[in-house]
């Protein structure tokens, strides 16, 4: 039996529980799991005594500092520990995690694109599951992408008695004030007045942000919901050069340094607090513009974007300084990781170009490392990413983990160190990874996992990873070949004929089978081979759609209808 004091009513924060605990996540019969939770002792005595433990608890509370490094569209192969011989730019800082904690080889994102990819880090849900977002403009001026209203890993931080910082890029909405008092956009924000909502309303005490990606408008940070500096000014930037208001003093190698300054202040603001503090720095590298600093450039062996990178990693390392500076290296974990995959149109050449990562390939470097595809795509290479962690006394260090994880199981994974127990509505589709993050060879508890490609599922079990689309489930003009249309056209010519329906759908050459295990490439498609797992997987991956989460607990309902098979264009079906 555990004893647990809970204060959280009386002090805002719970006392950790007791490590081993049954958890709501650990894949316990929901019978189990409640006796379980009955086993906490709520008496009107504890309570009493609760009150009389609150300086105890505040001085006794060693819950670790948490930041969490996130990186936009840095490759599994981009970083030298990850990639290996496939990686061709020095990544001193990411690899130095890896040896002071540990790495995990098989990590991926929900989504191969970022708005959704984040969205699921943030909630704990798959972004999937969510309906209609409010609506916006183009780019930055994106409208909140789940209601202000929804329990994010912010607001579990604070009921957990943290303080919460958020530096860098957001990409999930905000609500701008306008001019006209309609939907916002470039023409009618008004930047003299302080934003609605923004990113201090889903639980983030003290922000710094850009609305969107480093290539998208505005150009210009909020700190809370104030703009910083005059936005009058019209830029673009390398790429894309999508041109937008922009604040007049806002330039686009100064942002990587700007959120550095950014997190070594909010960390030294935290260096003799009371409580822990957990920092969730959004970084907006190497995604395009491919812009780094001065002092980098020319630095790499492959050119700008092994330039980018090695900025990217760097920032990494003086986050990690700023912690040492603080006397907080022994008191914090540090997490770090990408959103999703590299988009092949990165490279040495600033123009965004299809295809251009091949080019550095001759160079002896693979953004993607030794998957196949890229960003936007259901292929390895646009949803596996490179993680590590420290935590120094926990995590033991020059370790390496194999277990499956999702991004968005980092919400129960600092739900279960913070203490916090999440009800059965919260974080439906996360699980905690912890008992690996203390030992490597713990049981995993994920066995399998929902991906999407932007055009296409993905139901991962085990070594088996099931495609619910033909090609690469990416189209568009920096897609990975097949694209989407293309191989559907292929797969209803292999058939022969076209489908009347969703049924005959769910058998090759409509859907693709790879054993990663021994095919990590994906390049033999053995669905025809194993029909029955097939069958199993579809009726597993639509059992987790339909009950709105898959971690035990009531069904819960999704935003919208969802389907096995999305999307699928309206040419494949027979009239």
């Amino acid at each position: 039996m555990y004893l647990i004091f809970s204060v959280q009513n009386i002090t805002g924060f719970r006392v950790p529980w007791k490590l081993g605990m049954p958890r709501r996540n650990e894949g316990l019969p929901l019978s189990d799991f409640r006796v379980a939770k009955s086993m906490k002792i709520r008496s009107a005595f504890l309570i009493l005594v609760s009150s009389c433990l609150l300086s105890l608890v505040a001085a006794a509370d060693d819950r670790p500092n948490i930041v969490f490094i996130l990186a936009d569209d840095l490759g599994y192969g981009d970083i030298e520990a990850f990639g290996g011989d496939f990686c061709n730019i020095d990544t001193p800082h990411f690899d130095q995690l890896c040896r002071d904690g540990m790495k995990f080889t098989d990590v991926h994102v929900t989504d191969s694109v970022c708005v959704p990819s984040r969205t699921s880090i943030v909630t704990g849900r798959y972004a999937l599951r969510f309906g209609e977002k409010e609506k916006g403009g183009p780019w930055g001026f994106i409208g909140l992408q789940f209601p202000e209203t929804q329990f994010t890993v912010g607001d579990m931080f604070l009921r957990a008695g943290y303080s919460t910082g958020y530096v860098g890029k957001w990409h999930l909405g905000t609500r701008m004030t306008t001019k006209d008092g309609k939907v916002q956009g470039p023409e009618n924000t008004d930047f003299t007045k302080p934003i609605q909502i923004g990113v201090s309303d889903y639980g983030f005490e003290d922000t710094f942000f850009l609305p969107g990606s480093l290539d998208m408008f505005p150009y210009a940070f909020v700190r809370n919901k104030e703009w910083q500096g005059r936005v009058k000014a019209q830029k673009g930037w390398s790429a894309f050069n999508r041109v937008g208001p922009a604040a007049e003093d806002f330039v686009d190698h100064e942002v990587l340094p700007t959120f550095c300054n950014e997190a070594d202040r909010y960390i030294a603001s935290q260096a003799k607090a009371e409580k822990p503090f957990f920092l969730f720095v959004a970084l907006t590298a190497p995604h395009t513009p491919t812009s780094p600093e001065p002092e980098f450039q020319g630095k790499s062996r492959i050119g700008a974007y092994g330039d980018f990178v090695m900025n990217t990693d760097a920032c990494i390392g003086k986050i990690v300084d700023s912690l040492g500076r603080a006397g907080l290296t022994d008191s914090t974990l540090v997490m770090a990781s990408s959103d999703h995959g590299p988009g092949h149109y990165s490279g040495s050449k600033l123009e965004a170009t299809a295809f251009q990562m091949k080019e550095m390939e001759k160079d002896g470097h693979r953004s993607n490392g030794p998957w196949r595809g890229y960003k936007f795509s259901a292929f390895e290479g646009g949803n596996r990413v490179p993680f590590a962690a420290k935590w120094p006394g926990t995590i033991p260090a020059g370790t390496e983990s194999g277990s499956l994880i999702g991004l968005n199981d980092l919400f129960a994974t600092w739900g279960e160190i913070a203490g916090v127990e999440l009800s059965d509505s919260e974080a439906p589709d996360s699980i905690s990874f912890l008992a690996q993050l203390q030992n490597p060879e713990a049981d995993p508890l994920r066995e399998s996992m929902v991906i999407r490609g932007t055009r296409g599922n993905v139901y991962r079990k085990g070594k088996w990873k099931l495609l619910l689309c033909p090609g690469s489930g990416s189209a568009g003009p920096f897609a990975t070949e097949p694209i989407a249309d293309d191989a559907w056209l292929a797969a209803i010519q292999t058939r022969g004929q076209k489908p009347k329906n969703y049924a005959e759908l769910e058998k090759a050459p409509f859907l693709q089978l790879f054993d990663l295990e021994a095919d990590p490439g994906e390049t033999t498609n053995v669905a025809k081979e194993n029909e029955e797992l097939v069958a199993e997987m579809i009726r597993e991956f639509r059992e987790v759609l339909n009950n709105g989460r898959s971690t035990p607990g009531p069904k819960l309902p999704n935003g919208r209808e969802l389907k096995v098979f999305h999307p699928v264009p309206g040419f494949v079906w027979a009239k």
